[in-house]
């Protein structure tokens, strides 16, 4: 048996074709194209604009953050454009790990599918502790059950996985509810603060727009530093195009919800139109939005005075705008409590996924009778982010979830050529243009973001790889499906394999 195996199509599309009306466990097609950017926009608008545009701007780029959104917003265009046409082809649940499956092997989609469930749940648990904080500065809760520094147990963040983990199981249609009420929420508080916003931006502020480069503090050495500068033996500074590159890797994290997106294909109405229009219209509309306010921001504050935990508000309370910051710390709870349901949708995608395939115990992805979701394990990993949002202060492992996303993008860009290659007859509603080139560029993009991530990132992101080894040679190389059939096979030459 080869670590290399890989899944035929035709068995991603039978089982993308269930929808349990025929006896088979399938999930429930109810999302249509404005769902399907609703869930996108739900996921992408929110930590991005709401923290990472103040803490980048203060430490790495100044008002050249706006440049590291506009970088970031066109790697992850690249990659939308690859995820296109995968999922318009191939509409799964497990998005990125059922591709890999299809086109480079069962090993690769093993790492790419544990490699997500990092990303997913750390970037869910992050928010939460986020959206704990924002709410106990709106309405003045103790700090010592809501706060970030000084408290043992995070409740408020526990409580809203747990709350948002009960919308995620009950149903796709309710949680796709719940996700549009809140994205025009936060998308009409976006608005107004990039219209509000340019009243008060001074010139001054945004001059010099890419600070000259600096020697790094003692924080942004050793481990600390990009990999690009430990390996070309570059001192470690800060701002210049260096700062702006590094902060694009990491406010590609605001970029990463997108791809939830597409592990949503086998519960759309119309998957062969609506996945493109949902990624694309996704990508775009958050990436004018990220611009726009990126820009306001760092046009009213000085860089270097900007609040790291809430620079929006922060910066029209110091424009004399409080009832203005209060919008925003509204806004900003509006919009991380969607990042942290739609999060919790896609986790139990992506464990599906997986368990349907054997790689980790297929009983924990039973299909609810009534509801249509995949509950067991959309239960699982709910009380797993609860936990980690409630006891671990997550902020330090946030570029865990850039790595994890880059790298996923990465082996989604190698997979749109490898398998027009090997499938050249399959129908395909969208077309990468300019394929090979376009997904090179955009695996080759990835990869250089990934290498301005820290030294400290790639250690851990190695680590949380190595255990995931474990686990798949113990469990997943002989239970799964694939390797079932081949030792049915071996056992019974000639008959037909019972899987």
């Amino acid at each position: 048996m080869s670590v290399l195996r890989t899944k035929p199509i035709r068995d991603v599309i039978a089982q993308g074709a269930a929808d349990g009306s025929d006896g088979r466990p399938g999930l429930r097609r109810r999302l249509g194209a404005l769902d399907l950017m609703g869930f996108g926009i739900g996921m992408v608008i929110g930590t991005g604009i709401f923290t990472l545009t103040g803490i980048e701007a203060k430490n790495h780029a100044g008002p050249g953050v706006v440049l590291s959104f506009a970088i970031a917003g066109v790697v992850a265009l690249l990659a939308a454009l690859c995820y296109a046409e995968l999922a318009s082809s191939v509409p799964t649940a497990g998005s990125a790990y059922t591709y890999a499956y299809a086109t480079m092997g069962e090993i690769v989609a093993w790492i790419i599918g544990w490699d997500l469930l990092l990303e997913f749940a750390l970037g869910s648990a992050v928010v939460a502790r986020g959206w704990s904080g924002y709410l106990a500065e709106l309405v003045g809760l103790p700090t010592a059950w809501f706060g970030e520094e000084g408290s043992v147990v995070n409740l408020g963040a526990m409580a809203i996985v747990l709350i948002l983990g009960v919308v995620a199981i009950v149903g796709i249609r309710e949680s796709a509810r719940v996700t549009n009420l809140l994205v025009l929420v936060k998308v009409a508080i976006c608005v107004f603060i990039v219209v509000a916003g340019l009243f008060f931006v001074k010139a001054t502020n945004l001059s010099p727009f890419v600070p000259s480069a600096e020697p790094a503090g003692g924080g942004q050495d050793g481990i600390r530093q990009p990999v690009t500068q430990a390996i070309f033996g570059l001192e470690p500074s800060v701002f210049g195009f260096a700062g702006v590159l590094t902060a694009a890797a990491v406010v590609f994290f605001a970029y990463t919800g997108f791809e939830a997106v597409a592990n949503l294909g086998e519960e759309t109405k119309k998957p062969r139109r609506d996945l493109p229009l949902g990624l694309l219209g996704t990508l775009g509309i958050s990436t004018v939005l990220y611009i726009g306010v990126s820009l306001v921001v760092v046009g009213m504050v000085p860089y270097g005075e900007i609040n790291e935990g809430a620079p929006i508000a922060s910066a029209f309370k110091a424009a004399g705008a409080g009832w203005a910051a209060t919008l925003v710390s509204m806004a900003a709870i509006a919009g991380l409590t969607s990042v942290i349901l739609v999060g919790l949708v896609a986790m139990g995608r992506i464990g599906f996924a997986i368990s349907r395939d054997g790689l980790i115990p297929p009983a924990i992805a039973k299909i609810h009778p009534r509801w249509g979701t995949p509950y067991r394990i959309a239960a699982i990993m709910t009380i797993g982010v609860a936990l980690l949002a409630g006891f671990l202060p997550l902020a330090a492992l946030a570029d865990l979830v850039s790595i994890g996303a880059l790298c996923a993008f990465v082996l989604v860009s190698v997979a749109v050529p490898i398998l027009r290659r090997r499938r050249p007859d399959l129908e395909r509603p969208f077309k990468v243009p300019f394929s090979p080139v376009v997904p090179i560029v955009s695996a080759l993009a990835c990869l250089y973001l990934m290498l301005n991530l820290s030294v400290e990132t790639w250690i851990r992101f190695l680590a949380w790889m190595l255990l995931g080894s474990v686990i798949y040679f113990g469990y997943g190389y002989r239970k799964n499906r694939l390797a079932r059939r081949e030792a049915a096979a071996s056992a019974a030459p000639g008959e037909p394999a019972a899987v």
